[in-house]
């Protein structure tokens, strides 16, 4: 029988290039190999978005992007968070086994507090509710990138807190983490993020991608100027989306003569050749269609997360 696979994403707005080659290509690659539940984590995105419509749209957009970019919803599961209450049952169960200190360790706490922003509970509560989303499906593994890490470990944590006291309960999930995926940059060399402004839109028109590589952050070398491509932000992107022009491109910025609005011209082709295909069957998805889509994830979600949660009420003795 094959692993059970599970991870989500908030529906906090338009996709980026980095949302996609940091996971929902390696979702797309994987949803063969594993039983793939991928979740839209609504109840997350509430700790920063407080717009009823836009949730509403972001979640129903998020499902298409998901789609075009190559999950297939025959063999993944695609559900909302709120399709699962358990969840929230659940997160509050494992909150009288954690720690306050534990909790802040998490990296969104201690990242909001370095920013002094004021910080709600849902953001001191994140890495709870993430271990609920994990833990309830049985998850085996979950794929995150170094930077995530982190919230597996948690979950783990709070898996075996339960399975101590009260009996085995849990699956207890190993990280899957893919150590040839780094990091994406933003336009600005921080790490690719909504919040930084600093992002390509994954379904961008080409005019929207060509605008925002060039703004891609660049020394002042002229044309003719030798560059180093390792200390090169748009050819860190090059790394990404030129593959087969390396050679050539690395070439050209050591012994000089490419400047870097050709340099930005060719990598905007690049992700526009990548991107047009996913861009037009995103297109080709209706409202309706993503809703379907989610309402079958929904019943056989349920039917796993039910039976978890009658399991863990009976051993907690909550009748």
């Amino acid at each position: 029988m094959a692993k059970r696979l599970l991870s989500g994403i908030q529906p906090s707005g338009e996709l980026h290039v980095g949302n996609y080659l940091g996971a929902l290509k390696r979702f797309v690659e994987m949803q063969g190999e594993y039983e793939t539940f991928v979740f839209v984590a609504n109840y997350h995105s509430l700790t920063t978005l407080k717009n009823a419509e836009e949730m509403k749209r972001n979640t129903i957009d998020v499902v298409k992007d998901y789609v075009a970019a190559g999950l297939d919803p025959e063999k993944v599961v695609l559900y909302t968070q709120t399709d699962v209450p358990e969840v929230t049952e659940l997160a509050w169960i494992f909150g009288t086994l954690i720690t306050m200190p534990n909790l802040m360790r998490a990296h969104a706490f201690k990242d909001a507090e370095a920013r002094n922003k004021e910080i709600n509970v849902g953001v001191f509560n994140y890495p709870v509710l993430m271990a609920a989303d994990i833990l309830v499906v049985d998850a085996d593994v979950v794929p995150v990138g170094k930077d995530q890490q982190q919230h597996v470990e948690m979950a783990r944590d709070i898996g075996n807190k339960f399975n101590n006291a009260f009996g085995d309960t849990f699956k207890i999930p190993e990280p899957l983490i893919d150590e040839g995926t780094s990091v994406i940059p933003g336009i600005d060399g921080q790490k690719m993020s909504k919040s930084y402004g600093n992002t390509i839109s994954l379904f961008g028109s080409d005019e929207e991608i060509k605008a925002q590589v060039a703004k891609i952050v660049t020394d002042s070398k002229g044309v003719d100027e030798p560059k180093d491509p390792e200390n090169d932000l748009v050819f860190a992107f090059h790394k990404l989306f030129s593959t087969n022009q390396l050679p050539e491109l690395e070439k050209r910025y050591r012994e000089g003569g490419l400047g870097h609005k050709e340099s930005k011209d060719i990598l905007a082709d690049n992700i526009i050749k990548l991107i047009s295909p996913m861009r037009e069957k995103r297109e080709s998805i209706s409202d309706e269609d993503a809703v379907e889509i989610l309402r079958k994830g929904a019943e056989k979600v349920r039917n796993i997360v039910a039976k978890k949660l009658e399991e863990v009420r009976e051993k907690a003795g909550l009748i």
